[in-house]
């Protein structure tokens, strides 16, 4: 598949080359799957991206990109999906995945549940930053602290639950602009024909 502008800016194996930091990564990184657009990687390296994003609080693209290369799938795309998880929406899927791992295990005494209504609507709510960073960042980590199993049940299902649709999109896409343009081509070619023919 012909690169996009999009495609275009993404890093290469060359740049890892040139870069004087991430030169010593560049030997595990010369493969050419890790760098291909076609169907397979870029719905393997959004799906581990995904991933990778969700499941892990730290290092998401050292992580995505491990999972890149053990799973021989695009690299840049992989790195670049783990940015579905920022200050913006990690607060509302953390609170969502927390939800979701009580209503399946239930919670115990002492748990995310009990702590002070006031802190959960900072971390979940729209003003969560009017305390500064710190004040937010201390709340998060209190919570998650609390929340314990629950949370990372609900976050194991939710990056397995990304990881497949994310796939499955990539794939569903990728056939539909592959029938497009098939058919542009076939009109093209039936004009061409109408065109000799007259």
């Amino acid at each position: 598949m012909r690169r996009t502008r999009f495609f275009k800016h993404m890093p290469t194996s060359q740049s890892f080359h040139d870069n004087r930091y991430l030169r010593p990564l560049a030997r595990f990184l010369h493969h050419h799957y890790l760098w291909q657009f076609n169907r397979r990687g870029v719905a393997g390296g959004l799906a581990l991206g995904l991933f990778a994003g969700i499941i892990s609080p730290v290092a998401q693209i050292l992580l995505a990109s491990i999972l890149a290369m053990i799973g021989r799938v695009n690299l840049p795309v992989a790195a670049f999906a783990t940015f579905a998880t920022n200050p913006f929406t990690v607060p509302p899927l953390y609170y969502a995945a927390y939800r979701l791992g009580k209503w399946l295990i239930g919670s115990e005494p002492g748990t995310a549940e009990e702590l002070d209504p006031e802190t959960m609507e900072k971390i979940v709510g729209a003003g969560s930053l009017e305390g500064g960073i710190s004040s937010w960042f201390a709340n998060i980590i209190d919570w998650l602290q609390a929340a314990g199993p629950q949370l990372m049940l609900g976050l194991a299902i939710f990056s397995v639950v990304a990881a497949v649709l994310g796939y499955v999109l990539v794939h569903v896409i990728w056939q539909i602009n592959s029938r497009l343009r098939w058919k542009r081509r076939v009109r093209r070619i039936q004009h061409q024909i109408e065109n000799q023919e007259s």
